[in-house]
């Protein structure tokens, strides 16, 4: 064999190898990417079933506490604005006011014993609690998720892949800054 052949096969050679690497990191970062929308949905599926669970439990309530509107108030509004997010930025701001809006009404029921005791609004409760720490579990899960997808596309090679290919970073589902707040009830309304 020539050694014009050699150079022509060695090339050859790097050039589909170079391919085959190409697909393979294009196909490793769109399986990333899926793994993020997937966890976001799981995400997203627990929001909703908090956003289901959130009316019964006001229903119950409500009767007993009518002088806590603002509350209720709150609430009704951080579901409306969920119902209306379509980013995850906006979704985890719904999410935020909808837990601080929670705690609220946490508190408020705390000092009304007759409510507590109440059957439906303990399992009410219960169910929420549930599903409020499913909504945590799976929010770490999907932080967890993009930050693998963000580091992937950053390092190098992969970053020239999916800059080519128009691979961009994710969003965080960050807590507000109002989360690190203890919530404020004022009963002397």
């Amino acid at each position: 064999m020539s050694s014009g052949k050699k150079i022509g096969l060695i090339i050859g050679s790097a050039v589909v190898l170079l391919i085959v690497l190409c697909f393979a990191t294009y196909n490793g970062l769109v399986t990333k990417q899926a793994e993020v929308e997937s966890q976001w949905a799981k995400v997203d599926s627990k929001l909703q079933r908090r956003y289901d669970l959130v009316p019964n439990l006001v229903n119950s309530v409500k009767g007993s506490m009518e002088q806590e509107k603002e509350v209720f108030g709150n609430i009704t509004d951080a579901r409306s604005k969920m119902t209306g997010a379509g980013t995850v930025k906006e979704k985890a701001m719904a999410s935020n006011e909808m837990e601080s809006a929670l705690s609220r009404l946490m508190v408020v029921m705390e000092n009304y014993p007759e409510i507590k005791s109440n059957e439906n609004v303990k399992t009410l409760m219960t169910q929420l609690e549930g599903t409020e720490n499913r909504i945590s579990v799976e929010r770490d899960r999907y932080n967890d998720a993009v930050k693998k997808y963000n580091v992937s596309i950053k390092k190098f090679p992969k970053s020239i892949i999916a800059g080519i290919t128009g691979f961009e970073e994710k969003e965080y589902f960050e807590a507000d800054k109002e989360a690190e707040k203890v919530p404020e009830v004022n009963l002397s309304k």
